[in-house]
């Protein structure tokens, strides 16, 4: 027995000493041997060889499991030392960051409007439905209050829409003159191509006394602001309809794909929809009691401008965080 004693202690592995317990305590191993032994053995005997071959076992397991310790202990340390980083070395595998293009074109933006002297006003996602839609001019029958299109909670409460319950509160709280934009996440029950459940807008509003302010001062901004993010394009404005201005209109560019000429993006009509302007409606300075001002406001989707920067086809891989698309932006 005093072998195994021997190969224990200089076992140099955990694998080695499994098979030193196998030779030792297994089926075959040799304490079963000894003990087999027995039944060959006198019997005034056999007391004292079962009392020995019970020591012996009891020593070697003792043995055994001290070094298999030892051994786990060894082999741990080693791996932990073939796997350490030093952390201040430098890598060449080391890649920078970047700005979302999402988050890169809202700067952008904001820059622009805060070099024009606007502020910069934020609110809550979660917003009533007088701010949302009453106080906007939006009564009770129109479309934008359809399930389809707003998320609602039990409590009459609702995801905004829109920024536009961020421009109602600044007026509440504020007396004019105004000058603001509101850039935030909004939410619709929407998903296709061109729309996800959750976006950004900015949306922008000055306010001011009677007769300071004139369509054509939002034309002459809106369209410094074209050019400062699509470069030299054409500029059109189109009359249209919302509730919270009179008049309004829609503003597009010269299709930055073909330059005009027409193409499948801009379905050969050689221009894009970029946003929404207009005059603000009476209506809204009644809700914030408002009297003897005028105002404009305009409000634009921040990926329909990052979609048409980068070429970007569809605006739901701008949510996908596909590393294919977003290491281009590094």
């Amino acid at each position: 027995m005093n072998k195994w004693y021997d190969e224990i202690k200089e076992a140099q592995s955990v694998d080695t000493l499994e098979e030193i317990r196998l030779a030792v305590f297994g089926k075959k191993g040799v304490l079963a041997q000894e003990f087999a032994k027995m039944k060959t053995a006198p019997n005034e005997e056999k007391s004292k060889i079962a009392q020995e071959l019970n020591t012996h076992k009891s020593s070697l397991m003792n043995e055994f499991t001290a070094r298999k310790i030892t051994l786990q202990t060894l082999e741990l340390q080693e791996a932990m030392k073939a796997e350490d980083i030093d952390v201040s070395m430098f890598s060449t595998t080391s890649q920078s960051g970047a700005l979302h293009p999402v988050m890169e074109t809202m700067d952008r933006i904001v820059e622009y409007f805060s070099s024009m002297n606007f502020a910069v006003k934020t609110g809550s996602m979660i917003e009533d439905d007088f701010h949302n839609f009453e106080a906007l001019n939006l009564p009770k029958y129109h479309p934008a209050r359809d399930m389809q299109d707003t998320f609602y909670f039990k409590d009459e409460m609702l995801l905004r829409t829109h920024t536009s319950p961020v421009q109602i509160r600044t007026m509440m709280n504020n007396k004019p003159p105004i000058r603001m934009i509101a850039p935030g996440a909004v939410f619709r029950r929407d998903y296709d191509i061109t729309h996800t459940p959750m976006f950004h807008q900015i949306e922008g509003l000055l306010v001011d006394e009677m007769g300071k302010v004139s369509f054509a001062n939002l034309k002459f901004i809106l369209e410094d602001f074209l050019k400062y993010m699509f470069g030299d394009v054409d500029v059109r404005f189109r009359p249209s309809f919302f509730p919270f201005t009179e008049p309004s209109a829609e503003v597009d560019i010269s299709c930055v794909f073909c330059s005009g000429k027409g193409c499948r993006v801009c379905s050969k009509t050689g221009w894009l929809e970029v946003l929404g302007c207009g005059i603000v409606d009476p209506n809204v300075f009644e809700a914030v009691k408002y009297e003897d001002v005028s105002g404009y406001a305009f409000g634009l989707g921040v990926e329909r401008f990052a979609m048409l920067i980068h070429q970007i086809g569809d605006l739901r891989s701008l949510f996908e965080g596909d590393i294919k698309l977003l290491e281009q932006f590094q």
